[in-house]
């Protein structure tokens, strides 16, 4: 516990006549500590208050630098005194702007709109940032503001504060990065990110966040077709299972994505995510999957919990295998699409819902609006 002190009137001007700043450091953070310590008596504390008040005045750093040090995390300081050094230098300003709670969304706006970068940082690291000063902050126009407060997890950020920092950031790294890896992105926010991040981080985005089961499926097969080319040079990207195990862990392994994968030729991705759904190794999986009759993939169908109503796409994606005899190389995957619009045209318009039906028609068709840069 802080030693206890008792002050007096007289206390306050013997300080202010005091010529050493070193000593009236010291003697700020002994007022400081007695008044956090809770033993002063209501009397005692006026009149800490009252030489806090006049130390914001004092002439010294040092002085201030050292009641904002000991104050910054006390809720119990006057509003005015935490206002005064949080508008000061940064050597005094900064730690109360990072720790203080007395400070209010409407007191770090106006800090954040009127005092420069130095500050702005400090308030973006904060434990606990509101929408309207993620907002502010934004509008800072500056880059490594908004890196920090993309960092800051704990920031509750808006969707046109996210849109906003994409145009005026979305190309810097220092800032797209940390946001593609936020906890929590708006899908709008997800999606556009695709088109400005790392492979890497596009391989997390699709893992971590939510976006439409197009893109998600376009990025999966990206994602995909970059394993494959990199065992060519050892690079070590994700293989099937290992995608398919992240997606699974963050609630993105769907139904659709997997058939979409399916009949878009990735039959990896397939396999593996069916053995992860029914928890039985890959081999087991791909044995059950091709099996000429008719028990084994509706066993593993059924064990991976997948919708009944799609069963009936992936038997005849698995058919389309047998016949073509399908090895996922280049010229292989376009026979392979171009045989599976002909059989979902002919035998499966009428049984699946219009989403994925236009999707995979879109898709199988060649048409490229659905592409990923």
């Amino acid at each position: 516990m802080a030693e206890e002190i008792t002050l007096t009137r007289a206390d306050v001007a013997n300080l202010l006549q005091d010529p050493s700043g070193e000593t009236r450091a010291a003697t700020a953070e002994k007022v400081a500590e007695g008044f956090s310590s809770g033993s002063m008596t209501d009397q005692e504390r006026e009149i800490a208050e009252e030489i806090f008040r006049l130390m914001l005045k004092d002439a010294e750093v040092l002085v201030r630098q050292a009641l904002s040090e000991r104050l910054k995390e006390n809720p119990d300081v006057p509003h005015d005194v935490v206002k005064g050094l949080a508008g000061d230098v940064a050597e005094v300003a900064l730690p109360v702007l990072e720790f203080s709670n007395v400070l209010s969304d409407e007191d770090l706006v106006e800090i954040v709109r009127s005092q420069p970068e130095g500050h702005q940082i400090a308030v973006a690291k904060r434990e606990s940032v509101s929408e309207s000063v993620s907002e502010a902050l934004a509008d800072s126009e500056s880059e490594e503001v908004v890196a920090t407060l993309m960092e800051n997890d704990n920031a509750e950020i808006g969707e046109s504060t996210f849109q906003k920092v994409l145009d005026n950031f979305g190309e810097s790294e220092r800032v797209n990065a940390p946001m593609a890896k936020r906890q929590e992105l708006p899908v709008s926010v997800s999606e556009r990110l695709v088109n400005l991040v790392s492979d890497a981080l596009k391989d997390h985005l699709v893992t971590h966040h939510e976006m439409s089961a197009d893109m998600a499926t376009d990025l999966i097969l990206q994602s995909r077709e970059r394993a494959t080319l990199s065992l060519l040079d050892k690079e070590g990207e994700l293989d099937a299972l290992q995608l398919v195990q992240q997606l699974k862990g963050n609630g993105r392994l769907t139904p659709t994505i997997i058939l979409r994968a399916l009949c878009l030729g990735d039959i990896d991705f397939f396999e593996a995510a069916i053995a992860e759904l029914a928890d039985v190794p890959v081999a087991n999986a791909h044995s059950l999957i091709f099996d000429r009759g008719e028990l084994g993939l509706s066993a593993i169908y059924d064990k991976a919990e997948m919708p009944t109503g799609l069963f009936p796409f992936v038997r005849a994606a698995v058919d389309v295998l047998h016949e073509t005899e399908y090895d996922g190389g280049p010229g292989d995957r376009e026979r392979f699409r171009d045989r599976m619009i002909q059989r979902v045209l002919t035998s499966f318009e009428d049984g699946f819902d219009s989403e994925s039906f236009d999707y995979l028609i879109n898709k199988l068709s060649g048409d490229s609006s659905h592409a990923v840069a």
